[in-house]
């Protein structure tokens, strides 16, 4: 599914932020937002960015929103090239064209809403994640046992989710870590970062396992 059309309110807002990232290289606070455009309230921001979020035109990590691809001036576009045809099935005659690239989007069709996390630690090696390695995560829930990230009290944790009716236990895949019990109060949150779709390393990319 590609962007969403903006309304004339949230195109001058998207413009605001790509002029203001190219000029001043940082990504504008919200006191900046609300006297650029005059809002009584920080959660006219938060509508605003939510809804660029939602139409793909912003990603969002663990550090907040960022332009998508797209709007990067920095960003190239590069690919593995497709160099022709061969046969899977008798010997049959090479046959070389220029059939374009293989790109990041084409080996995940949600990249606009992708993002990446070093792990620090081998609690998920039963899962091939290791340390050093960065994974792949999505902004999306996490199904029951799936593998995301999770946020707590300022404190993140990557491992397979459980939820319960008090909370969160988060199941590591390595025998020598103990499961994670969480049980907020009332006025605490737990935020999920993103669920896991695969992990790089320098031996390549690897996609989610189904049982992941």
């Amino acid at each position: 599914m590609g962007r969403k059309k903006l309304t004339a309110k949230q195109h001058e807002f998207l413009q605001f932020l790509i002029d203001h990232t190219q000029e001043h290289e940082v990504w504008p606070t919200y006191r900046e937002i609300i006297d650029h455009f005059g809002y009584r309230s920080p959660n006219s921001v938060t509508q605003n960015l939510k809804a660029l979020h939602r139409k793909k035109h912003l990603v969002r990590d663990s550090q907040g929103y960022h332009l998508a691809p797209k709007h990067r001036d920095d960003e190239e576009d590069t690919g593995i090239p497709v160099r022709g045809i061969i046969s899977a099935g008798t010997l049959q005659e090479a046959v070389e064209a220029d059939l374009g690239t293989i790109t990041l989007d084409m080996i995940f069709p949600n990249i606009d809403r992708l993002f990446a996390i070093r792990v620090s630690g081998q609690s998920m090696q039963g899962a091939d994640i290791r340390d050093g390695d960065y994974v792949l995560l999505i902004d999306d829930d996490i199904p029951e046992g799936g593998i995301g990230a999770v946020l707590y009290n300022g404190e993140t944790s990557l491992k397979r989710v459980y939820h319960d009716k008090n909370g969160l236990r988060l199941e590591p895949c390595n025998p020598e870590y103990d499961d994670i019990h969480i049980h907020p109060d009332v006025f605490e949150e737990v935020t999920i970062l993103g669920r896991y779709v695969g992990h790089v390393n320098e031996r390549g990319i690897f996609k989610r396992r189904s049982a992941a």
